[in-house]
């Protein structure tokens, strides 16, 4: 990795750990309001609204302690540093989001059938003081919720809440009009139904990096056409490619040439071309070739 690239990675955390830094303050502060709110109103959506508020305190926590960990340089044991470590974090609150959202589709099932009473007029206030938290945090988030997984994932709990306290105004307001108690019910089951799909996308995004598996826009087959068809180059084994962190996907491959290549010293050549082509034509700029000549034979196959 290049010092410029090493430089602007580091910009990048700091500024992301600053944005962080104020969407948690933000979100800390009307926590505490919103769980006072959700006791004395006894609405379900406003609890569920607050539970959601609390995994963004801890979720927005794990993202700061995240990004604050990628600024760590690289070292003997941890090669890439904590580069990880923002998967790690949206993988984590990917998992409560989950589970809050499950939970919370069960307790509005038993309160639709059996609603207690709740204060719609109370309700209002403390969904519309959540309300304008978010919006300020998702004003913090937003322009750079796609610079990694980490940042990624908080932005979506912060949206995620401030659909839940649009949906605590709104059932609060039915509830002040008609008397609707199982409304509180309902918006709790809609927040819930917001939350599930998107807890599983980020889950999935998660996964696909902690399992290795190929990066998306790296086709394989495509990878091992391109090098195919270089001058000298005989065959392409043990082909993969997996992500270390948002933005740092990494290849290794071993590539059979000509032995006239070895007898010419054209091999380093050949490791030029290769990686030159990887990086070229598909983004890739941390890969490890191993050069072999047609007349060595591998102790075992691979694909």
């Amino acid at each position: 990795m290049g010092a410029g690239h090493d430089h602007g990675h580091a910009h990048g955390a700091l500024a992301s750990r600053r944005r962080l830094a104020i969407a948690l303050g933000i979100t800390t502060s009307v926590l505490v309001i919103q769980a006072v709110g959700a006791i004395v109103t006894g609405s379900l959506s406003l609890l569920v609204d607050t539970g959601h508020m609390l995994t963004d305190v801890g979720g927005l926590l794990l993202s700061l302690v995240a990004a604050t960990l990628a600024l760590r340089p690289p070292t003997a044991r941890r090669t890439w540093g904590f580069a990880r470590a923002e998967v790690l974090s949206a993988a984590a609150q990917a998992g409560v989001l989950l589970a809050i959202g499950l939970l919370a589709l069960v307790e509005g099932i038993r309160r639709l059938l059996d609603p207690p009473e709740v204060d719609g007029g109370v309700m209002v206030v403390f969904g519309v003081l959540g309300l304008v938290a978010n919006v300020a945090s998702i004003l913090v988030l937003a322009s750079a919720r796609t610079a990694n997984l980490n940042l990624r994932a908080a932005f979506l709990e912060v949206v995620n809440d401030a659909l839940g306290s649009l949906a605590v105004i709104v059932s609060a307001i039915v509830i002040a009009i008609t008397g609707l108690m199982q409304a509180d019910a309902i918006a709790a089951m809609v927040v819930a139904c917001l939350i599930v799909p998107r807890a599983f996308v980020l889950l999935r995004a998660s996964s696909r990096i902690l399992l290795e598996e190929t990066p998306e826009g790296i086709d394989l087959a495509a990878v091992r056409t391109h090098i195919l068809e270089l001058d000298h180059v005989a065959a392409v084994h043990d082909l993969h490619a997996s992500q270390i962190a948002t933005g740092l996907p990494v290849l290794t491959a071993h590539v059979v040439v000509d032995d006239g290549c070895f007898r010419d010293g054209h091999g380093a050549a050949i490791l030029a071309e290769v990686q030159t082509c990887i990086a070229e034509h598909f983004d890739v700029e941390h890969s490890t070739i191993q050069v072999e000549p047609v007349s060595h034979v591998e102790p075992q196959a691979h694909a």
